[in-house]
């Protein structure tokens, strides 16, 4: 059996009873979590960056601007707020700011991050205000971390430092922050995933996800399109030799499993009424997948309220555009809304016998 307390491997939209009534009973709802991107520029080049096509823009989000859309999204009733996107959130000066706001306006925030800037001065600012931090951390070895990552090997000792150092700060401040890291599994590091397992336990983190690659529709990279996991199954067995009261590796077999038999779920995506994506120059889409084309493009916050853009001519369109005509077969393979479209599909179109239990 699978360890996946945090359940990265599923979805979470079962806690949030209320608004997918809403969602049932009116067609719509507001969002309950966005992905921010505070930069388009990135410190990193790796091998798998499924958002290569974007650029990697030296663009920044507008520090007042996004700060009174932060708190606009609280009263709205954004519950989460994570910082990730197609570049380096760290890059951003004022990432701490965005990140104080959110907490202050009710929302939970999320980091992913290569960590080679999560110094300790600045996690002193973030960790009391964050609910977990992940770390893109794809190797374990320095010289295999360098070629995947194209960035130095000396990136690799920074951020297991970095690590090891906002883990103590953690203990010794008595902050509940979450703190992993993240592998996509390739042929160049599968090897290393217990010593990475190994280096993450020992330096304090709360867990590990090893997960599988997934081809973007729209990347420039096609290095990893063919890749199959069935080889790499009985890594499961050894990492979960790692697992713990205080550490877990999440080994995401399902994922690997419908990668490799390229299984999407539902014909029909119900799921982005529930979340949203905002990009570096604070435009808001509908998908990350659908990144610049401009179905799925909603407005944008530096021109008007994120009220206005979620109840808006475009997003209207976009979202009959999509229940009329978007197969979702057609969709990346591991979509992170995949398991969310899958339940609500369920819901509206219930097997017989339901009543059951």
């Amino acid at each position: 059996m699978t360890h996946d307390p945090l359940r990265i491997d599923s979805h979470k939209l079962m806690y949030h009873v209320a608004r997918v009534h809403e969602w049932l009973e009116r067609g719509d709802t507001f969002p309950i979590y966005m992905e921010a991107s505070p930069a388009g520029a990135c410190n990193h080049r790796c091998v798998f960056c499924s958002l290569d096509f974007m650029g990697y823009q030296p663009r920044y989000l507008d520090r007042e601007v996004f700060l009174a859309r932060i708190e606009e999204l609280g009263r709205l009733g954004l519950k989460s707020l994570m910082f990730g996107g197609e570049g380096e959130p760290l890059l951003h000066k004022h990432i701490a700011d965005f990140n104080d706001r959110a907490g202050a306006s009710g929302m939970d925030t999320a980091f992913t991050t290569n960590g080679v800037l999560l110094r300790e001065d600045l996690a002193r600012r973030l960790l009391p205000r964050t609910a977990w931090i992940k770390v893109s951390l794809n190797a374990g070895r320095a010289e295999t971390y360098a070629a995947i990552h194209r960035t130095t090997p000396e990136d690799f000792d920074k951020v297991i430092a970095n690590l090891a150092a906002a883990a103590r700060l953690r203990r010794q401040e008595g902050l509940r922050c979450t703190l992993g890291a993240q592998m996509i599994l390739l042929p160049e590091n599968a090897g290393e995933a217990t010593t990475l397992a190994a280096i993450a336990r020992d330096i304090g983190l709360d867990y590990l996800v090893v997960k599988p690659y997934s081809q973007h529709p729209q990347s420039r990279t096609e290095r990893y399109k063919d890749i199959r996991y069935a080889e790499h199954l009985h890594l499961r067995e050894k990492l979960q030799a790692f697992n713990s009261d205080q550490f877990h590796v999440v080994f995401r077999v399902r994922a690997m499993q419908k990668w490799d038999r390229r299984r999407r779920d539902s014909q029909r995506c119900l799921a982005l009424p529930f979340w949203s994506y905002l990009d570096a120059a604070g435009n808001v889409w509908g998908c990350s997948m659908f990144l610049g084309d401009e179905r799925f493009y909603y407005g944008n916050i530096g021109e008007e309220s994120f009220e206005s853009i979620w109840k808006g001519e475009r997003r209207r369109r976009s979202l009959q555009w999509v229940h009329d005509e978007l197969d979702a077969c057609q969709c990346r393979v591991n979509c992170r809304m995949s398991d969310v479209g899958q339940y609500l599909w369920e819901l509206k179109h219930p097997p017989e016998h339901v009543n059951f239990i």
